[in-house]
């Protein structure tokens, strides 16, 4: 019986380090993310906080509810305020942008955040939107959720066959840049196949990937022969005039 005893008293003893040990990996990881995050520019910043932070996304709102809105997935290990810019822009035309605040900033770990915003306005209808590897999340989810989504919007982003469209009539805007370092090109093409026919295309000169947000250098990027506040411009405008044809 004692015997029994220190063999339970010593299993509990392994458990308990055990979850100790993944407590501090987990706690060591989030670290880890949050310094090699990439964070917004002091003017980015600065805008972001004008608009509502509701814990799980900012909300950038128009003064017209009833519009369409956009829910975006921002870029992996980019702050979400870095987006802030050409968010402002496309509310002051008229369309609520709601800016989402993934686990750890990788949209990969909430595929599904979008329910956030969705489940409380079940009645309305939002287009997808996302940076990078926040585009492909973002276009997943609007596959499982086509009821409600009115459009999708890539910012140097594509789908991947999980999150293929070609089958639907959605409204598709994807936006690059001629300078974009990051972006794998050659992927970007194959993946235009799960897009519908219909997709629109554009090409922003002289920016380049981090442009898409305002957060400064991206490794591996190329650097922009426009400034950031151009590259902003650019991106809110063709947003805000695509929106404008999808209602």
């Amino acid at each position: 019986m004692k015997r029994q005893g220190k063999k339970k008293s010593l299993g509990k003893k392994i458990g308990i380090g055990l979850v100790v040990v993944l407590i501090l990996l987990i706690g060591s990881v989030g670290i880890y993310l949050k310094f090699a995050t990439y964070q917004a520019t002091d003017e980015a910043q600065k805008i972001s906080q004008t608009a509502q932070n509701e814990g799980s996304y900012t909300l950038y709102a128009s003064e017209n509810d009833e519009s369409v809105g956009v829910i975006f997935y921002p870029g992996a290990l980019v702050a979400p305020e870095s987006y802030s810019l050409w968010a402002t822009q496309v509310a002051k035309a008229g369309y609520d942008v709601y800016v989402m605040h993934p686990t750890f900033n990788l949209a990969v770990l909430s595929p599904n955040i979008a329910d956030k915003v969705s489940e409380d306005q079940p009645d309305r209808k939002f287009v997808l939107a996302g940076h990078s590897l926040g585009g492909v999340m973002a276009s997943r989810y609007a596959k499982n959720n086509l009821a409600q989504v009115a459009g999708m919007l890539f910012l140097a982003s594509y789908p991947d066959e999980k999150g293929s469209l070609k089958e639907t009539d959605l409204p598709v805007l994807s936006i690059t840049a001629t300078n974009d370092g990051v972006l794998n090109w050659d992927n970007y093409e194959r993946a235009k196949q799960y897009l519908p026919k219909a997709a629109d295309y554009l090409s922003i000169d002289g920016g380049n990937h981090a442009g898409f947000g305002s957060y400064g250098a991206q490794k591996g990027d190329k650097e922009a022969t426009i400034s950031n506040a151009e590259q902003q411009e650019e991106i809110g405008d063709a947003i805000s005039q695509w929106l404008g044809t999808i209602e």
